[in-house]
């Protein structure tokens, strides 16, 4: 599995054209939707640690404009660190993507990133299929547009 190499889907160009016409609050809740997806490939690996959920939460709360700033961007870097701490690559991936979402409130283009390790989670975890990449990736993007319409 590790020696294959994550292809993205070209509906990335779509949700990226997107994401440039959406607000930051509406991008934060996306990309935390997008990370909250994949938190169980790491859960399963680490069943205790809540930091990914921290993470995840703190770009919703701030997205929902109930969280400063500052307090969104700081559940991040123990998101980041669990990434770096895990051994699996499907956890990484997905540690990834939740400290990608939760730096979101700081800068809005973490969110795409928080968008491509959840689908490179999901690629990992199904051995790089591409049809559960394919519907990763749509599904990100009607969810986006979901965001963008409320």
């Amino acid at each position: 599995m590790a020696s294959q190499k994550f292809t993205d889907t070209e509906i990335k160009k779509s949700i990226n054209e997107l994401l440039e016409k959406t607000d930051h609050r509406t991008a934060a809740c996306w990309a935390a939707d997008c990370a909250e997806r994949v938190l169980s490939y790491y859960e399963q690996y680490h069943p205790q640690d809540g930091r990914l959920r921290k993470a995840v939460q703190a770009a919703q709360r701030w997205g929902k404009g109930e969280l400063p700033t500052r307090d969104a961007r700081e559940a991040a870097f123990p998101a980041h660190a669990a990434a770096r701490e895990a051994t699996d690559e499907i956890a990484i991936a997905a540690a990834q993507a939740a400290g990608q979402a939760g730096a979101t409130p700081h800068s809005i283009g973490h969110a795409v990133h928080a968008s491509t390790y959840a689908v490179k989670a999901v690629a990992l975890a199904n051995d790089f299929d591409e049809a559960a990449i394919a519907e990763e990736r749509n599904w990100q993007y009607a969810c986006l547009k979901e965001w963008v319409r409320s």
